[in-house]
């Protein structure tokens, strides 16, 4: 991957940046939510606003030493970074090492009564238990008399727009094209061509987000499946809670009963889902390293290899997407092929925009971006991009 002078590791420290206001402002705000979700007892409390302080004051700890995965932190960092502010260490690695100690707090590793009991549930399962959810499976509906490659791009836009809760699933790929057309796109680089003609023989679809994110996911996959544009897909999901809304094995079970339990089309897709499950054409992969504050250059030799025997493998979400291309401030020119290179096979990132990290834009988009929106464009989710490297 490329390490140069222009391409800064991104840190919190920076007073006014987002990734400042992520630390300070949202972390604190998280403690509060998951603190009001759940009936905890005085060990929980005690122990969340020893966090709030700690992270919004204090420096970085190492876990218990009899934590599961101690060892394993210490060698992603905790090792190198114990002892130093929250603020002054790679962004991507505090953001990470926060909701591992917030784990921590709540007893999720145990033991105890609390122990596997995933504190950002109630908010998962609120977004998907919403009214609008239903409105927009019943969309599907509506792509029934659409050919397969218009249903196909339709779901794909879906998947790529899915956690815009303004937007909702993108269904029309028509709409996704009109837009690209403006002096600011909203899909600021479009691989779609490229994405389809790799398509074949076994897709890995590394996920992001549960509810409204993971079912146009599933449907995708559904559609590809269906269609044999793949044989085999295999979903990786986070092993433990993650980033609030990170998708785990209990998200997909609650999203494929969503799917199942949905009039019309919907529950076609759920079926077609489940059937997948059972004979192995769909199979669901949690990797420690999925949870790891790590990029992707730096995965273990054996996701190398799962990666390197798939025909291509789809990153999703704007976490991944800076796992990916790593977390720095790379000119946004930098080509997406370079930054990729590491990767073991063909791969395409699907994101919408929610943080600073950006590759592969043509210097006349960055330009109309920047005039019309300075640096907002970046972070605030209106934008999003398809972006794919081949062999």
């Amino acid at each position: 991957m490329p390490d140069t002078p222009t391409a800064p590791v991104i840190l919190g420290d920076e007073p006014g940046s987002f990734p400042r206001s992520v630390l300070a402002e949202r972390h604190p705000a998280i403690i509060h939510q998951v603190r009001d979700a759940f009936p905890y007892g005085p060990e929980q409390h005690r122990a969340l606003d020893a966090l709030l302080k700690n992270c919004t004051e204090g420096t970085i700890e190492p876990l218990p030493r009899d934590a599961p995965d101690h060892d394993r932190w210490a060698a992603w960092g905790t090792d190198r970074y114990a002892g130093q502010s929250w603020y002054d260490v790679p962004w991507l690695w505090s953001e990470s090492y926060f909701y591992r100690r917030l784990l921590d707090a709540v007893g999720y590793f145990g033991p105890g009564a609390w122990q596997g009991i995933d504190p950002f549930r109630p908010f998962k399962r609120a977004e998907l238990d919403a009214p609008e959810t239903d409105e927009e499976l019943a969309a599907l509906d509506a792509l029934a008399d659409s050919s397969p490659e218009e249903r196909a791009n339709s779901l794909l836009h879906g998947s790529l727009w899915g956690n815009r809760a303004d937007l909702g699933f993108r269904l029309s790929a028509a709409g996704a094209e009109s837009a690209a057309q403006a002096p600011v796109p909203a899909l600021v680089a479009d691989d779609s061509e490229r994405l389809w003609s790799l398509l074949s023989g076994t897709l890995c679809l590394v996920a992001d987000n549960a509810g409204r994110e993971l079912i146009p996911d599933l449907l995708l996959l559904a559609h590809l499946l269906d269609q044999r544009r793949i044989e085999r897909a295999v979903l990786h999901i986070k092993p433990h809670p993650y980033y609030v809304s990170d998708a785990t094995t209990a998200d997909v079970v609650d999203a494929l009963h969503r799917l199942v339990a949905a009039p019309g089309a919907a529950a076609t897709y759920g079926r077609g889902l489940w059937s997948a499950m059972a004979d192995g054409r769909l199979t669901v992969r949690a990797h420690p390293f999925s949870c790891a504050p790590l990029p992707y250059a730096d995965m273990p030799a054996d996701l190398r290899a799962e990666f390197a025997a798939a025909t291509l493998t789809i990153v999703k979400g704007d976490l991944n997407y800076r796992r990916l291309v790593g977390d720095r401030r790379w000119p946004p020119t930098t080509p997406f092929a370079d930054v990729t290179a590491f990767f073991p096979g063909p791969v395409a990132a699907l994101r919408t925009l929610k943080s600073d990290v950006i590759t592969g834009l043509d210097a006349r988009t960055e330009t109309a971006l920047d005039e019309a929106e300075g640096q907002r464009w970046r972070t605030g989710g209106t934008h999003a991009l398809i972006q794919v490297r081949g062999v």
